[in-house]
């Protein structure tokens, strides 16, 4: 999934001032206005793609993995539930032209109400899956952002623009060195001290990750 609430991010390291002219004497003639002040240094410019620097690193991947592993029981409920729809449904298929036309109408009323069963435990884990990963996000977004700022400010950066945003791209271009991606990431992981978790299998760690929902058999 995106980070909906990272993806137009600005942080502004350092604002150019204005040298205030002189105002004239009211005893004396107007003098002529003061030297502006000097300019300031040439901008320094860096990119970051946000989303994938906050999604990348061990702490936000242990976090995650720590987080499906909350609902591992919550997924297995849903698909155990899962399978007997299935099984009674074609229990009833199967065996439909042997009941009484009462026996079908308690065996479907039955199937029914687990489908219902279903969808409501469905809501309920995908609510509270969405919860708990938008808590992990901010929790670790907000770390990642103040080390990012930190470091911007040490290397002397006076803007940093996300990249992260494709489909509204405020970043049109950029050359490899303006991207410190990469190393934020690293410099969070050595301040953090948290080590690499261990590979997942496919689709873990990704920043878009669904809560278990099997569907309602149909």
């Amino acid at each position: 999934m995106k980070f909906p609430t990272l993806s137009a991010l600005f942080v502004c390291l350092a604002a150019a001032g204005a040298a205030v002219g002189q105002a004239p004497s009211a005893q004396t003639a107007p003098k002529p206005a003061a030297p502006a002040a000097a300019a300031p240094a040439t901008a320094r410019v860096a990119v970051i793609e946000f989303q994938a620097a906050v999604a990348q690193t061990n702490e936000f991947q242990r976090d995650l993995a720590d987080l499906q592993k909350k609902y591992d029981p919550k997924r297995t409920e849903l698909k155990g539930l899962n399978d007997e729809i299935e099984k009674l449904t074609k229990d009833l298929q199967d065996q439909g032209a042997k009941l009484t036309e009462a026996e079908r109408a308690a065996k479907a009323r039955s199937i029914d109400e687990k489908k219902k069963q279903l969808d409501r435990l469905q809501q309920d884990a995908q609510s509270d899956f969405q919860n708990d990963m938008q808590q992990l996000i901010n929790n670790v977004a907000g770390k990642v952002g103040a080390f990012m700022t930190d470091m911007a400010k040490n290397r002397g950066y006076t803007l940093v623009l996300d990249a992260s945003d494709q489909q509204n791209a405020t970043v049109l271009y950029a050359v490899p060195s303006t991207d410190i991606t990469r190393a934020v990431i690293d410099g969070y992981n050595v301040k953090s001290g948290i080590p690499a978790p261990a590979a997942q299998g496919a689709g873990a760690g990704a920043s878009g990750v669904d809560a278990p929902q099997p569907q309602p058999s149909k």
